[in-house]
């Protein structure tokens, strides 16, 4: 089974509260990654796990074309509005439905992590690279680096634990599996670093609406009911909370560069 048939119906619960409240939470690493990538206007490029599109938004201005692959329907209905002028899949990212060498340039934020098998995924965007070609993939920082893993993590413990040596959300960027797994299939890493991200919401129903738009959360809500979750999360916030209200995290992204 690969990572869409695992994770397609968990993310199309909420996709207008993913668009405009969570998705956008990534972008420091978006802004990072379209500047390190030095583009020069003629590029190709393919985001893999793209979401509604709110990557690709901002690099279409700065690249000759893009394209957009997500296992789920939802989230790439709203992606082809938000860029109906161009092409976005519905697909699996450990078997891409594009030719070999047919992209400058590969992306995949937070979405890697989800792979059934890493070393698939990143094998067929190796594939699908050209030679020389770039991928550029993000993920969640160590979970000692990452304050909003309090309230996401009392959202996973409301279900009964995964077995030992179960991969999560932070295990890349811990044991470096990003790396070995781009060196392995063959790539040549240009950069790995750590960057500073800040999740700021106005208010506990903006910040459950984006938390719980989310396929993890939807995942326990289906096990344990939304009242359950949106409790255990509220009970979380205390000590991000700021006296305007706002709830604000510090967190960190770990990004990976490399060459085909």
């Amino acid at each position: 089974m690969g990572s869409q048939a695992a994770q397609a119906q968990l993310w199309g619960r909420q996709p207008k509260d993913w668009s405009s409240i969570q998705e956008p939470t990534s972008k420091a690493g978006y802004d990072f990654a379209l500047d390190a990538l030095q583009l020069t206007g003629n590029e190709t490029l393919l985001d893999v796990g793209c979401g509604t599109g709110v990557f690709l938004s901002l690099a279409a201005p700065k690249v000759r074309w893009i394209t957009g692959l997500d296992g789920t329907v939802e989230l790439v209905e709203e992606a082809r509005r938000r860029l109906p002028a161009y092409p976005f899949l519905v697909g699996d990212m450990e078997d891409l439905p594009f030719p070999d060498e047919a992209y400058d340039i590969v992306t995949a934020f937070n979405s890697l992590h989800y792979a059934t098998t890493i070393s698939n995924a990143v094998a067929e965007a190796r594939r699908v690279l050209k030679p020389g070609g770039r991928i550029v993939a993000m993920t969640w920082g160590k979970k000692e680096d990452c304050q909003v893993s309090v309230s996401l993590d009392a959202i996973g413990s409301l279900l009964p634990p995964p077995p030992p040596g179960t991969p999560n959300r932070y295990t890349l960027a811990e044991q470096q599996i990003l790396e070995k797994n781009f060196e392995k299939a063959g790539f040549t890493l240009l950069q790995s670093t750590d960057i500073d991200t800040i999740w700021d919401y106005p208010d506990v129903a903006t910040l459950l609406r984006g938390f719980l738009s989310a396929g993890p959360a939807t995942k326990t809500i289906g096990q344990v009911g939304y009242d359950k979750v949106a409790e255990t999360v509220t009970a979380t916030l205390a000590p991000f909370t700021r006296p305007d209200g706002h709830i604000v995290y510090n967190n960190k992204f770990h990004i990976v560069i490399a060459k085909k």
